[in-house]
């Protein structure tokens, strides 16, 4: 798993930052000038002397492959240029007008050892035409390695949806990383990814998914003050105890409802009814294996009236109403929410925008912090924060391990006043341990590698 780290800036974010550099005293062409001679160096350490064919776009990703040829041959490694069309920017013209080699046809260009892609970067919005698609896909097909520069051309820079695009072997990202290095499909068509510093200040309310800062319990600690979880036990039981196991591995106290009297001799079980008035419960976690039939209704009635802060998951999501939804943030209590993708449109509605937007949006109307799940979960705050952890491992398609997850969410709740971080250290964690899992684990198996995750943080 790459471990990527820093603010994520959208395409209007960077051309800002880009403005803001220059009216600090920079200049776009010095910012092109440090792009292509990262693309370079990148070239040179990860394809050697081989053969380079560096394909050009109009724009200043473009001019950016420019550079870096000119600064390639200076160094006697063999280098081709071919261009999709002549440069339409004044950067690009400059950048090509130092360029005194040749400039082949992109459609008739023939392989390298390395390619380099500097078609289209930040900003595309349309579709790459099917010739260019097809001389992308034979180019790539027949080199050793490709880099692409920024993005992979064919990525949309704040969605990371496809627009024809070919996967790359590495790509750079200049100065920050974008949203489609992490979004998906784009980030797996990013290949490896690096971050090249170009001289700008980058800063946004979006960052990657950090490791936590965890610290062991101290001399004064005891099992409350480590945190004490209730897990709502349900319709199927086997659920509650995947997350009441997880949470064990970071509460000091864990109890279960409603299940029945199975699994660790640490857990306790108690009945559903005492629940509500205990002032010592730091976190009540609802919706693993609960149902929907009217008991279920009736349980999270009485887990949205009490005190606890709340983990809402699975079955809970879809029972809860437009109206109690929108009135989470009015609670005392912190909420966090855990929706897959299903869920969260059954409980959002087809909301616009990339799935950054959408987390954000989702936790900005509800007033509590969003876990939107998949290969590319995205976490969100209500005050606008944003963390985005990279592609997980493909083996968490599995029953269970979503509420593995909730379980988690929970145990970092009962003791962090700050939900959001109790929330990005449960994803960070669940990534974690299905990392060193390894592959074929089933949702039993996780819990068993939070410690070594855990182990990584202190």
């Amino acid at each position: 798993m790459q471990r990527l780290s820093g603010p994520i800036l959208t395409a209007a974010e960077m051309r800002a930052a880009e403005l803001a550099a220059v009216g600090e005293g920079g200049s776009l062409a010095g910012l092109m000038d440090a792009a292509g001679a990262a693309v370079a160096k990148t070239v040179l350490r990860f394809g050697g002397p081989h053969p380079v064919l560096i394909l050009c776009g109009p724009g200043n990703n473009g001019g950016d492959g420019y550079v870096a040829a000119r600064l390639l041959r200076a160094k006697g490694v063999p280098v081709r240029i071919a261009a999709l069309a002549d440069p339409g920017t004044d950067l690009a013209r400059q950048a090509r007008a130092l360029w005194d080699g040749p400039v082949e046809n992109l459609d008739t260009a023939e392989p390298a050892h390395s390619l380099v892609d500097a078609l289209f970067g930040t900003g595309l919005a349309r579709p790459l035409s099917g010739d260019v698609q097809t001389a992308l896909a034979r180019l790539q097909a027949h080199a050793w390695f490709t880099v692409a520069v920024d993005l992979p051309s064919g990525l949309e820079t704040d969605t990371g949806a496809s627009l024809g695009a070919v996967p790359a072997s590495l790509t750079l990202a200049l100065g920050a990383l974008k949203p489609a290095h992490l979004l998906q499909p784009g980030g797996a068509l990013c290949g490896h990814i690096r971050i090249a510093d170009i001289g700008i200040a980058a800063a946004s309310c979006a960052s990657v998914l950090a490791r936590p800062a965890l610290s062991a319990p101290g001399v004064d600690s005891h099992k409350y003050k480590r945190g004490y979880v209730v897990v709502a036990g349900g319709a199927m039981g086997g659920a509650a105890m995947l997350s009441a196991r997880a949470a064990m591995r970071l509460a000091g106290y864990v109890a279960i409802t409603g299940a029945r009297r199975t699994g660790p001799e640490a857990l306790v079980h108690r009945r559903w009814r005492d629940v509500a008035e205990d002032t010592r419960i730091g976190a009540l976690l609802i919706g693993p294996g609960l149902g929907r039939d009217d008991q279920a209704r009736a349980q999270l009635d009485a887990a949205l009236a009490s005190a606890h802060a709340l983990v809402l998951d699975a079955d809970a999501l879809m029972l809860l109403r437009s109206d109690e939804r929108d009135g989470l943030g009015q609670r005392a209590k912190p909420v966090i929410l855990t929706p897959h993708e299903g869920e969260f449109v059954a409980l959002f509605g087809p909301m616009p925008g990339s799935k950054i937007d959408r987390a954000r949006q989702a936790a900005a109307e509800s007033g509590a912090v969003v876990i939107l799940k998949g290969a590319d979960t995205v976490i969100a705050a209500p005050d606008g924060r944003i963390a985005v952890a990279p592609l997980a491992s493909g083996w968490l398609a599995s029953a269970g391990t979503g509420d593995v997850l909730a379980g988690l969410c929970a145990a970092g709740l009962s003791a962090k006043s700050d939900p959001f971080a109790a929330a990005c250290d449960a994803v960070w964690l669940h990534g974690e341990a299905a990392r060193i899992a390894g592959p074929v684990f089933i949702a039993d198996d996780l819990p068993n590698y939070i410690p070594q995750a855990v182990e990584q943080c202190l």
